[in-house]
């Protein structure tokens, strides 16, 4: 299963670098061809709006699996662990409310308008909400197995937040970890003889 899952985002992460690549190829194209040739690629506006919505939503959907997302956390971090696990909770449920309202309505604009075509390249725009549908479904399960860790206890402390205020912030915490962990293996004493020898 983890399998899957790791398979899955990795298929995420390169339909988001190929995405952006068309984007690239189309923009750039079209402004040469334009100021060049005075001619253009009449889908290339409309193909490169859809990939950069479906980019960024994709794109999201990573940053939640991979906790990315910059919150405030000043509050919770001074909280006891009970404290943290109960804000924790709460915006696990917010956020999987959120999720279903986005859910339901990217479903509900799908359908309206499957049968309607986008004006330049005559595509079904049920394609543009449709990534609706699927960022609703993968950041609600993300959310749901977060929310049956903090239920059942499997979370470590450490993890009960879940956001960082600045990246810069989330690097300093990370170095000060590997800083600690050093000091633990060296305060060892099998640890300290190995190095003596």
């Amino acid at each position: 299963m983890n399998m899957i899952v790791e398979g899955y985002f990795k298929l995420l992460k390169v339909l988001i670098a190929l995405f952006l690549a068309i984007m690239v190829v189309l923009v750039f194209g079209n402004v040469v061809l334009r100021y060049g040739f005075n001619s253009g690629i009449t889908v290339s506006e409309e193909i490169s709006r859809w990939l950069f919505v479906w980019l960024t939503f994709l794109g999201a959907i990573v940053a939640v699996r991979q906790h990315s997302h910059l919150g405030v956390d000043s509050l919770v971090k001074i909280l006891p662990k009970v404290g943290k696990r109960a804000c924790l909770i709460a915006s696990q449920v917010l956020m999987l409310y959120a999720t279903w309202l986005l859910l339901q309505g990217s479903w509900e604009q799908t359908l309206i308008n499957w049968e309607v075509s986008a004006p330049a390249s005559g595509l079904s725009t049920g394609w543009f909400y449709g990534v609706g549908v699927v960022f609703g479904i993968s950041t609600g399960l993300i959310l749901l197995v977060e929310l049956y860790r903090v239920l059942t206890g499997k979370l470590a402390d450490d993890e009960l937040i879940m956001v960082k205020e600045s990246e810069e912030q989330e690097e300093l915490d990370a170095l000060q970890h590997e800083l600690a962990k050093g000091e633990r293996r060296s305060a060892d004493p099998a640890t300290a003889v190995l190095r003596n020898r």
